[in-house]
């Protein structure tokens, strides 16, 4: 039966060897996507592209409503903005501030 010592000797030259593997198979990794990516005329930009299937980004919804005296803006969802609903509150009509 082995001993500590020799069981934490076989483990540390262990790891050492799986440290070494794993830096030599990403180095393998690396040298064949670059070279893919130079067959293929791919660039990080192409890599980092949507996937398909990817949900695509939230579009920006375009204002409906506009607080002339400040500029301010809503685009008509989510929660009234304090500025209208305080004018709204006032005696103000919503179409008043149709964009």
């Amino acid at each position: 039966m082995a001993t500590l010592q020799e069981l934490m000797a076989q483990r540390s030259a262990l790891d050492k060897q799986i440290e070494e593997t794993q830096a030599r198979d990403r180095g393998a990794a690396v040298a064949k996507v670059k070279s893919l990516m130079a067959e293929y005329g791919l660039t990080l930009a192409d890599l980092n592209g949507r996937a398909k299937g990817a949900p695509k980004a939230p579009s920006r919804v375009a204002p409906k409503y506009r607080n002339n005296a400040t500029g301010e803006t809503w685009t008509g969802r989510g929660l009234k903005p304090k500025w209208l609903q305080a004018a709204l509150n006032g005696g103000a009509k919503l179409e008043d501030f149709i964009i």
